[in-house]
C-alpha cells in the first residue's frame, strides 16, 4: 500500500511543478499582451480558449461531465480561480513579473493552514518547516522596503488569497468528480464574467499577436488540468510549497522574454525556495516508506 501512496505523492509533486511552469509561461506571455491590450480582453481569451479546447475534447462526453453533486462548490471554485487570474493579470501592468509572482506565491502558507483548518489535513513539523523556509525565500526575493510594496502590490496578494481558496475547494471536491467538470465550469464562469466587459474594451488584435493569444489559452488549459489533478490525488500541505517555484520560473521567463535579469538576492531566495520544496518532498516520501506500527 505504501508503494501506491509513494507513487501518488511523487505524481502530485510532478504535476504541481508542471502546472507552475505552465502558469508562469502563461503569465509571461500575458505580460507582453497587457502592454498593448486591455486586461479584460486577455483574461477573456484565456478562459474562452480553455472552454473551446475542453468542449472540443469532450464533444462526445459532455453530458455526463456536467452532471455534478457539488454545484455550489464548483461555482465558488470557478469564481476564486477567475479572481486569481484577474488580480494577477491586472498587477502585471504595474509590477514586474518576478516581483508579482513572488508576492502571489505567498499562497502556500494560506493553503497549508487552510487545509489544516477546513479539510482536517495534519499540520506536522515537516510541512510547517517547508512552508516557513519557502516563505523566507520569497521574502528574500521581495525584500520588503526595497520598493516592491506599492499600492499595486495588493493585487497579487488578492491573487494569492483567491488561488488558495480555489486550491482548497479543488482539494475538497478531490477525486469524487472528473477533473473535466472543474475545467468546464471554471472556463464557463471566466468566459461569461470577462466577456461582460468586452463590448467596452475590445481592441482589434494584430495578426502577429494571434499566436500569443492562442498560446495563453493552451498554457492556461494545461496548467489547470495539472493543478486540479495534483490537488485531487495529493494532500494540499504536501504540494503547496512547490508553488514557490513560480518565482524561479518567472525569473527565467523575465530573462528569456524581457531581458530582465534577476539580482543576486533573487537567486539566493530562489535556491532557498527550491531547497524547501525538495525537503518537503523527501521527508514525505521517507514517512511513507517507514513501516506502519
Amino acid at each position: 500500500m505504501s508503494v501506491v501512496h509513494l507513487s501518488q505523492v511523487t505524481r502530485g509533486v510532478v504535476l504541481m511543478i508542471l502546472a507552475i511552469f505552465l502558469f508562469t509561461a502563461m503569465d509571461a506571455t500575458a505580460k507582453g499582451l497587457i502592454d498593448r491590450y486591455p486586461a479584460a480582453q486577455v483574461i477573456w481569451v484565456r478562459f474562452a480558449g480553455q472552454l473551446f479546447l475542453v468542449l472540443l475534447i469532450l464533444r462526445h462526453h459532455l453530458g455526463p461531465v456536467l452532471r455534478t453533486r457539488f454545484p455550489v462548490l464548483h461555482f465558488w471554485r470557478s469564481a476564486s480561480q477567475f479572481g486569481a487570474t484577474t488580480f494577477f493579470f491586472l498587477s502585471l501592468a504595474h509590477i514586474g513579473l518576478a516581483e508579482a509572482t513572488a508576492i502571489a506565491d505567498t499562497n502556500p502558507v494560506l493553503i497549508t493552514l487552510g487545509a489544516a483548518l477546513f479539510l482536517g489535513e495534519r499540520l506536522g513539523p515537516r510541512r510547517i518547516a517547508g512552508v516557513v523556509v519557502a516563505l523566507i525565500g520569497a521574502l528574500i526575493v521581495i525584500r520588503p522596503g526595497a520598493g516592491v510594496f506599492t499600492w499595486a502590490a495588493i493585487l497579487p496578494f488578492l491573487c494569492a488569497l483567491s488561488y488558495a481558496t480555489s486550491a482548497l475547494l479543488t482539494r475538497r471536491i478531490g477525486a469524487q468528480e472528473s477533473v473535466w467538470a472543474s475545467m468546464v465550469y471554471a472556463a464557463l464562469f471566466g468566459t461569461i464574467a470577462a466577456g461582460a466587459a468586452l463590448p467596452f474594451v475590445w481592441t482589434p488584435v494584430a495578426t502577429e499577436d494571434l499566436w500569443r493569444f492562442g498560446l495563453i489559452a493552451c498554457l492556461g488549459t494545461g496548467a489547470q488540468l495539472c493543478i486540479i489533478r495534483s490537488f485531487s490525488i495529493t494532500e494540499a500541505g504536501i504540494v503547496a510549497p512547490f508553488a514557490y517555484l513560480g518565482i524561479v520560473f518567472a525569473a527565467v521567463w523575465g530573462v528569456v522574454l524581457y531581458d530582465q535579469w534577476p539580482d543576486r538576492w533573487t537567486v539566493v531566495g530562489a535556491l532557498v525556495i527550491v531547497g524547501a520544496g525538495l525537503y518537503v518532498w523527501h521527508r514525505e516520501n521517507r514517512a511513507l516508506r517507514a513501516p506502519q506500527p
